[in-house]
């Protein structure tokens, strides 16, 4: 008797870790090379970090203190207004911008009365909606195959919103986050958007429905906030941010349990001195760990963790002496966990920084990671790593077969009892399948 073979359900998802680059075109330029790179590696989804496009501005407070605003500080946010994308959409009710008429491009192009400027007004700029960086973006995931999802400071009206777009190859953009709590003093710079934009997104890889969604950065300390993802039935969950302590990767492990979904995070490697569009006199972090004392000669090498993820997903610091000068390679244990993570060729194993030294310091040092529905950490935190991509070959039934004892939405959330919604969201769960 012969037996049809099952379809596949393994999509296989990436992630990487570059810093914001010095003007707009060479970001969009490391996109299209990281899409080239990943489309290589045969990822079929690419997560790229919080603010990416505009850029995280690290440790500037724009001139401003209670009761009082520098000139320097308003000029300073005038460069940031400046170099921020304007993607076509509007303000929209509550931050929520045009939702699904900007998706279907159904909000007019807004060309001027004479027919030749639109809404840019600048020679040489595209005409019609926006400044050219949707059509851009939606070029790159067209022509690599690959699904890019990727964090922006989005320009509409007189605001600045923290933004992830979600980018498909066949279909374009097909859906954008804007961050509903800006975190700390980013609410200075970044409106509120919409929990409208919470919506969840679907997409079909090699006839695999995959159902996807954002939270960005410290929402996912927001257990409400996650639970409106859950509710939507999401299997792939992405969560770009600026944090980069070691507490996250527990955050993400937390997240893929909670919601029996694959977890996908991405924070920018930093190098110390690099320049960026955002780059401000301190160049701090949010949430950076506090700095050890100097080293004798003014410098405080940090040596790189060794430690391996074992099948269970318990982390094992493997003994030895420590590398400070950064000559030796990490060593490499075989079959220490049970993931079929791969790290792209030609990672950086050392403390130092290639060209730049073995005390080379990072500004933020990445930590970008892949975890499963069960916790378990499939690939990363890819430490001090801006020019890698890590991988990780994932079986979406695999959230099914989690959903036999937590169903955080459904039936292990006592819905009989405790009553949830979102002012402008649609939380009737996805399908898994089509």
């Amino acid at each position: 008797m012969s037996h049809t073979a099952a379809p596949s359900t393994k999509i296989r998802l990436a992630t990487a870790s570059p810093a914001t680059q010095s003007t707009r075109q060479e970001t969009l330029a490391q996109l299209e090379r990281l899409a080239r790179s990943a489309a290589a590696g045969k990822a079929d989804f690419l997560l790229l970090p919080e603010a990416y496009l505009g850029g995280y501005p690290r440790g500037s407070d724009f001139g401003c203190k209670i009761g009082g605003r520098t000139d320097e500080g308003r000029d300073e946010f005038r460069r940031y207004f400046r170099d921020a994308v304007d993607l076509g959409d509007v303000v929209g009710p509550g931050g929520a911008g045009g939702l699904d008429k900007w998706v279907k491009r159904e909000l007019g192009d807004d060309l001027g009365a004479d027919g030749d400027e639109g809404r840019n007004g600048g020679e040489g700029l595209p005409k019609g909606r926006g400044d050219g960086t949707r059509e851009e973006i939606e070029r790159v995931a067209r022509e690599t195959g690959v699904f890019v999802v990727v964090g922006l400071v989005e320009r509409a009206g007189g605001s600045l919103y923290c933004a992830v777009v979600y980018v498909c190859p066949r279909r374009g953009m097909i859906g954008k986050r804007r961050k509903v709590m800006p975190t700390g003093t980013e609410r200075l710079i970044w409106a509120q958007g919409s929990p409208a934009t919470l919506k969840a997104v679907s997409t079909t890889i090699r006839g695999i429905r995959v159902n996807l969604a954002a939270a960005i950065c410290w929402e996912n300390y927001m257990p409400l906030l996650r639970q409106s993802l859950y509710a939507q039935n999401i299997n792939l969950y992405f969560a770009p941010t600026a944090d980069n302590r070691d507490t996250w990767l527990p955050l993400m492990r937390t997240v893929g349990i909670e919601g029996r979904c694959f977890v996908v995070s991405s924070n920018m490697c930093k190098r110390e001195g690099a320049k960026d569009v955002s780059t401000t006199r301190r160049n701090f972090e949010i949430a950076l760990p506090t700095s050890s004392p100097p080293a004798k000669g003014g410098f405080a090498p940090k040596a790189r963790r060794r430690s391996v993820f074992d099948e269970d997903g318990n982390e094992i610091v493997l003994g030895g002496p420590v590398d400070v000068d950064g000559d030796s390679p990490a060593p490499k244990v075989p079959n220490a966990a049970s993931s079929s993570a791969v790290i792209e060729e030609g990672e950086a194993e050392e403390t130092g920084v290639k060209g730049t030294g073995p005390t080379a310091k990072f500004i933020s040092r990445g930590g970008s990671s892949i975890v499963s529905p069960y916790g378990d950490v499939l690939a990363g935190p890819q430490w001090e790593d801006d020019e890698g991509i890590i991988y990780a070959d994932v079986d979406l039934e695999d959230c099914v077969r989690g959903r036999l004892d937590l169903d955080a939405a459904g039936s292990y959330s006592r819905n009989d009892t405790f009553k949830f919604s979102v002012e402008g969201l649609d939380l009737d769960p996805l399908p898994y399948y089509t």
